[in-house]
């Protein structure tokens, strides 16, 4: 049997350009929320306020310490506070001076912090709201404690850690979309 055999013939590439070899680097879209943003700063600020309000309700009551769990929110919200505010200056700096906060190491430290804080604020916050349920509903012993400052409390908790769960969901995508 007699058949053609294709023959193979190189054909040289063109000449890379300047621009082939070196492709212009795409940033991602300042995300409102996301560190160095008026975004984030407002979240910073929210999280701050509703810790801060929480810690204050809480603190105003004589009766706090009486309960581990309201104690383990003081401590988580004023763990939530320092986080907060510090952040917020470093937010406001970077504002100030016009500084992208996209760094690696930087989101990397951002979202730990978000996540643990919140991890601490959510705990305290629910472990509150079992024992305000359980003093309230289960023992009506509302009139004897100060039900109304611990819901209070607890609620403020709650949004606190809503707001940060938003700033470590939004950390946690810049530091996936590297």
């Amino acid at each position: 049997m007699f058949s053609s055999r294709p023959a193979v013939h190189p054909v040289e590439a063109p000449p890379m350009t300047e621009a082939a070899e070196n492709p212009p680097r795409l940033r991602m879209k300042d995300i409102q929320g996301m560190p160095g943003t008026c975004g984030g700063l407002a979240l910073r600020l929210l999280q701050f306020a509703f810790a801060a309000s929480a810690l204050c309700v809480m603190a105003t009551t004589n009766d706090f310490t009486s309960v581990t769990a309201f104690c383990y929110l003081v401590a988580a919200v004023s763990l939530q506070c320092l986080w907060s505010l510090s952040l917020a200056i470093v937010d406001v700096y970077a504002l100030l001076v016009m500084r992208c906060l996209r760094n690696r190491r930087i989101a990397c430290f951002f979202t730990l912090g978000d996540g643990i804080t919140s991890t601490f604020t959510f705990a305290g916050a629910c472990s509150a709201a079992g024992i305000t349920v359980l003093i309230g509903n289960d023992l009506g012993l509302c009139s004897e404690n100060h039900c109304g400052s611990f819901e209070t409390a607890t609620a403020m908790a709650f949004l606190s850690w809503f707001a940060v769960s938003i700033s470590f969901m939004l950390n946690f995508w810049l530091l996936a979309a590297r």
